[in-house]
């Protein structure tokens, strides 16, 4: 189904999953340290990333930071311990796009490989829907988004953020709602969803610390405002 890199320092744990995706029909590259999964991917890019946060000599954080700059769409997911909140906050400002905690179900790391895969995959059939929004540009099939003529560097989750409001302007939409229709999940961690839309805002807003396009509505979650009819000819490129 897809090649994934597996970076695991714990031998028992990374054989254990390793075997576990491969029966799930997965080719897996299995590595137990941060400078071998950035050299294997720079030799053999994977589909995916499953990268443990808590690894010696070269870190979870360093080494997303490095795949990231290969590839910048790079569908990521972090493991981390049980309770480290602080360093799951981390993972998902440094771009990963999901993450699943220690001690986790196969069953269930194997379902969110799975729905992250389906979500960036290119499609067999091209899809040509375009969204626009004022000086935003968001093509859907190549898989890319633009503010004023630039390219914005978003992940796939991201993106997929971005391209849900803007399909849905003037709809408020709760943590919850947005981690079943975005991410897949039936249940889920709400700072996943806080995270990412920090991160989008610090990409599409002028002054994300007051947002005019991604606003929160307190007690209920966030809505897209839609800019201005004549707000493309308007906005300028980001400064």
């Amino acid at each position: 189904m897809a090649r994934i890199l597996l970076v695991e320092d714990d031998a028992t744990v990374r054989e254990t999953v390793a075997a576990y995706l491969s029966r799930a029909g997965h080719e897996v590259d299995a590595v137990g340290d941060g400078l071998e999964a950035v050299d294997r991917f720079a030799a053999v890019p994977a589909d995916l990333v499953l990268l443990d946060l808590m690894l010696p000599g070269l870190g979870g954080l360093e080494v997303t930071r490095r795949l990231r700059s290969m590839r910048r769409d790079l569908p990521l997911i972090m493991v981390t311990a049980r309770g480290q909140e602080h360093e799951r906050v981390q993972g998902l400002q440094h771009g990963a796009d999901d993450y699943v905690a220690k001690p986790f179900s196969l069953r269930e790391l194997e379902l969110r490989v799975r729905s992250l895969l389906r979500r960036t995959a290119t499609p067999e059939v091209p899809v040509v829907d375009v969204l626009r929004d004022g000086d935003l540009v968001v093509d859907l099939g190549a898989r890319s988004a633009t503010r004023g003529g630039e390219p914005l560097a978003l992940t796939a989750r991201e993106l997929d953020l971005l391209a849900w409001f803007l399909q849905h302007p003037g709809v408020v939409w709760s943590r919850d709602q947005l981690i079943r229709e975005v991410w897949g999940w039936e249940v889920g961690d709400a700072s996943t969803v806080t995270v990412h839309v920090r991160r989008v805002r610090e990409k599409v807003e002028s002054d994300p610390g007051t947002p005019t396009r991604l606003v929160t509505v307190f007690g209920r979650g966030y809505r897209w405002d839609p800019a201005p009819p004549d707000a493309a000819s308007a906005d300028g490129p980001p400064g």
